[in-house]
């Protein structure tokens, strides 16, 4: 390996080894990679939204599954929920400075997904055709 790839390339230890025990990434990893959290950030980073807002932005999301990943974003500080005193009430949602702080991340991976997903189409169709048993799709 060449100077210059060890210098863009990071670093990473391997988590759960018997020698590295779960180093703590593997928890937040769960939660912000999760897809539908990471949609929900994608929409938050618009500005504030009302839950039903959320659900229409984000294709195919159930309400108990919007409720569930709003309800763990904001337990983990990712998201603010607001509630109006009103009748109904009304609820907003919107990103806190924490959540904030993971946009330009999510775009980064939004963009380099957009960037290589013909790429990534034809070495699936070539892997299928080579593995035409093989269930992983």
């Amino acid at each position: 390996m060449s100077d210059s790839h060890i210098q863009v390339t990071a670093s990473l230890d391997p988590c759960g080894l018997d020698e590295h025990p779960d180093c703590g990434i593997r928890d937040v990893l769960t939660r912000v990679g999760d897809k539908w959290s990471v949609l929900v950030i994608v929409e938050l980073a618009s500005g504030i939204r009302r839950f039903r807002e959320l659900q229409r932005g984000i294709d195919g999301i159930s309400q108990r599954m919007l409720t569930l990943t709003v309800r763990r974003l904001e337990r983990d500080g990712l998201v603010t929920r607001t509630v109006y005193p009103t009748v109904p009430a009304q609820v907003t949602y919107e990103l806190t400075a924490l959540g904030s702080s993971l946009t330009h991340l999510v775009k980064q991976l939004a963009d380099w997904s957009l960037d290589h997903r013909e790429t990534i189409g034809r070495s699936r169709a070539h892997y299928d055709a080579q593995h035409p048993d093989n269930e992983i799709r």
